[in-house]
């Protein structure tokens, strides 16, 4: 049964969801790093051909954390799956059952949609890793992430190839 406190982001939800992300930001220890502003989430979840979606947890009337996600593909699997960018719920709830209500309401949607995965990365020192562990989720241990940015995206980009 869906949780009432979930729900899919409105664009009146905006301005707290970057100022959340700002917090995860923060969190992560790597504040400088995030250039979100609200014009940008704006674009990128309403715009006229939104590639990002959001859920957001309340608590009395209050947003207090977000799922923010986008699809994914498996070829292996032949269909869609739900890849979770950020996941995050303000420290005093932690502990209250948002997070899972959250993972639980992407669950669904892949569960509903046909999708053969729900996947996010989680930096090692996160305590979090227990949690995600104890639903069920495996880590991927022999995968490597690698990430182009900056300078680097920008130089391959100008190379022949």
């Amino acid at each position: 049964m869906p949780d009432s406190r979930i729900r899919r982001a409105r664009e009146s939800d905006v301005e707290t969801l970057v100022q959340l992300v700002h917090d995860l930001a923060h969190y992560e220890k790597a504040p400088a790093e995030c250039r979100l502003t609200a014009d940008k989430l704006r674009a990128a979840l309403f715009g006229a051909s939104p590639a990002v979606f959001a859920h957001v947890a309340e608590q009395d009337g209050e947003i207090v954390g977000f799922a923010l996600w986008f699809l994914n593909f498996s070829t292996w699997r032949g269909v869609h799956g739900i890849y979770l960018e950020d996941l995050y719920v303000r420290p005093e709830l932690r502990g209250s059952g948002l997070g899972k209500a959250l993972l639980a309401t992407l669950a669904r949607e892949c569960v509903d949609r046909g999708y053969a995965r729900l996947e996010w990365s989680v930096l090692d020192w996160n305590p979090a890793t227990g949690f995600y562990q104890a639903l069920g989720a495996v880590p991927m241990d022999e995968w490597t992430v690698y990430r182009l940015t900056d300078t680097a995206l920008e130089k391959l980009a100008n190379s022949d190839g």
